[in-house]
């Protein structure tokens, strides 16, 4: 049994982004990478927490919403822990822009959906 419901490991996922999309606001990339580092830590966890919450949701939801990257969350996840030494920073900086407003809009979405069905 897992050790948290599904649907809490989502709302982790979006409280998780929260912050980050807070502490980046408005920000340039230039402005990004000189961030103190413990700004920077901060950001980098939130980040852990969206892709190990994401490796937590069903495979069965997963499949229902394809458009979501949960491989990317993952993967995202896995080279800060893992190889932590690799970490892009533009590469984040433009995921925190391009692709994080998605991401909440697909699972704040999924949540709607999900609930409505129950």
């Amino acid at each position: 049994m897992p050790s948290r419901p599904w649907r809490l490991r989502i709302q982790d996922i979006l409280d998780a982004i929260t912050p980050i999309q807070q502490a980046t606001v408005g920000i340039s990339y230039e402005q990004f990478e000189q961030m103190e580092d413990l700004v920077l830590h901060g950001i980098l966890y939130n980040f852990m927490i969206v892709g190990e919450a994401a490796v937590n949701v069903p495979d069965s939801i997963q499949s229902r919403y394809p458009q979501i990257p949960w491989r990317s969350m993952r993967d995202m996840r896995n080279v800060m822990v893992h190889e932590y030494f690799q970490v892009n920073l533009e590469r984040m900086w433009r995921t925190i822009y391009e692709d994080l407003p998605a991401v909440v809009a697909m699972l704040e979405t999924l949540l709607q959906q999900e609930i409505g069905e129950e």
